[in-house]
């Protein structure tokens, strides 16, 4: 066992031709590596670790591309004999600081781990990469990211730690979320045999639908011609707060009955009520600002009026993405999420320049149409039928934040009721957790992240036992860190009758 790139001198891709392997063991590594970045396991101190860091560079013949796979080693004598590959986020697939933080927090816990690039090197976005020319996507670049580059990677990584250990991995799992999660799933869906047990959070599936959704705040105030102050938007979200937070039957600062609230809570009732807000002259909440939430909240619609797609939950801090508007410069302007900006107008419209301030209902329409003809096949990761993956033994857990700023979180339970639909026994191997008070990948709110599903997705995954609930910890109003559960979808979170709420975890039960 040396790390030295001769050891790897026999790694072969179907498809692929390998251009270089470069070994270099790394010793001393020491990280603090955050629960925020790893999603489903606890905060971990990584001292003084050492694993060999190889990189394999390859290209698919006649496509012109170039990938990068980076997989760290831990030494034979530490290593748990399972493989942690970690996911992206936005349009990154992987190789970047925050998710080489996630790789430490793996080599920490004696996995051996990975990550790709998908040949998209150092980018942050797809501004550099996704036109060919006006007019024409860079299609093969666009297919690595979605699905191609995660099966070259498993395969690549799985022939490295054989290379290295004398034998593959016992178990091998993938972690992700946002990006990561929808990887995580088309891993699922089209390439069964990758990986054992699957966490997946808050995945961007359907990729076709929650883009549009993101930019539809902006689209209906375009074509309202009003923007609402930022402060009028966070009034509303605190008075719906106020008002839907006791319908669980606690008062935490959490709304955790999401539909319950939309059903009883009016944001156009609020339309006058004086708020503090100093960047306005007359500062009340406007029926433009009540109109923009209300639309936020029930989601896409076309122009005759059909529901096209699940919105955001109310208690989502909808002032700071969804609905961000810009009031510093002149009268309010909307300000549209740039990375579901950058997928319509770079990828659907292929034109880097188009202006997305002034389409109309039926243009915006047109192009929500366009995606889904264009890119279901390739960025979709909708497919329901995951019988390969389930009779391989497989085990897949989901998860989603209900304050989630970005992707509804109506879209993934969607996911998990058709994949039900179509296998009736679906909680024998996937498992789908809503976390209230748990925004996009952990990116603010009072509830943590669940920090023991991953042991648990292990635990289902060797010994069978599957997740009937899992901890998370709760701050609530006055300051005070509560332990609670979160439960499998369709089932919620309850508080047990004459059970004091400072009691924590205990006091909850699972409840359909």
């Amino acid at each position: 066992m040396s790390c030295v790139p001769s050891t790897f001198g026999n790694i072969a891709l179907f498809g692929g031709e390998i251009q270089a392997v470069a070994a270099a063991l790394v010793t001393n590594h020491s990280a603090s590596v955050s629960s925020a970045r790893r999603f489903t396991q606890p905060s971990v101190e990584v001292r003084n670790a050492s694993f060999c860091n190889i990189t394999v560079t390859y290209t698919h013949p006649g496509q012109g591309d170039s990938i990068i796979v980076e997989a760290w080693l831990p030494p034979k004598e530490v290593w748990n004999g399972r493989l942690q590959a970690v996911g992206g986020g936005g349009f990154i697939a992987g190789r970047y600081s925050e998710f080489y933080t996630a790789m430490s927090g793996a080599i920490g816990d004696g996995y051996a781990t990975m990550t790709s690039d998908a040949g998209l090197g150092g980018a942050l976005d797809p501004t550099s990469w996704a036109l060919l020319s006006p007019g024409n996507v860079n299609l093969y670049y666009l297919q690595n990211l979605a699905s191609v580059s995660l099966d070259d990677a498993a395969t690549i990584t799985k022939s490295l730690i054989r290379a290295y250990y004398g034998r593959g991995p016992e178990y091998s799992y993938w972690n992700g979320c946002s990006q990561g999660g929808r990887q995580g799933l088309m891993l699922a869906q089209r390439y069964p045999t990758a990986y054992d047990g699957i966490a997946a959070g808050a995945p961007g599936i359907y990729w076709n639908d929650f883009f549009p959704t993101m930019l539809w705040p902006s689209q209906f105030m375009n074509m309202l011609g009003d923007y609402p102050y930022p402060c009028e938007v966070e009034a509303i979200t605190a008075a719906a707060i106020t008002a839907c937070d006791p319908l669980d039957g606690v008062k935490d600062g959490v709304i955790a009955d999401v539909d319950a609230c939309l059903a009883s809570f009016d944001p156009f009732s609020l339309v006058g009520n004086v708020i503090n807000c100093a960047e306005m002259e007359t500062p009340h909440i406007t029926s433009a600002a009540a109109a923009v939430v209300n639309a936020t909240w029930q989601g896409m619609q076309n122009v005759h009026g059909a529901r096209l797609w699940p919105g955001l939950n109310p208690g989502t801090d909808l002032a700071i993405i969804a609905a961000k508007t810009n009031c510093t410069d002149g009268p309010c302007q909307a300000v549209p999420p740039p990375v579901a900006a950058q997928w319509l107008s770079l990828f659907v419209a292929r034109d880097a320049n188009l202006d997305l301030s002034n389409l109309s209902h039926v243009e915006f329409d047109w192009l929500v149409r366009q995606g889904k003809q264009r890119y279901n096949s390739i960025m979709g990761t909708g497919d329901p039928d995951l019988s390969a993956f389930f009779g391989a033994g497989g085990k897949l857990i989901t998860f989603h934040g209900l304050l989630d700023q970005l992707i509804p979180p109506k879209g993934t339970s969607k996911y998990f009721d058709t994949v039900s639909s179509l296998t009736p026994k679906t909680q024998g191997s996937y498992r789908h957790f809503e976390i209230p008070g748990w925004s996009h990948c952990g990116n603010g709110g009072p509830t943590s992240e669940p920090t023991s599903l991953f042991d648990q997705l292990r635990a289902w995954v060797e010994n069978g036992t599957a997740p009937a609930r899992s901890p998370v910890t709760v701050t609530d109003l006055e300051g005070n860190a509560r332990g609670r559960i979160i439960c499998p979808y369709p089932q919620k979170a309850v508080l047990d009758k004459g059970c004091p709420i400072a009691e924590g975890a205990g006091c909850w039960s699972c409840s359909f």
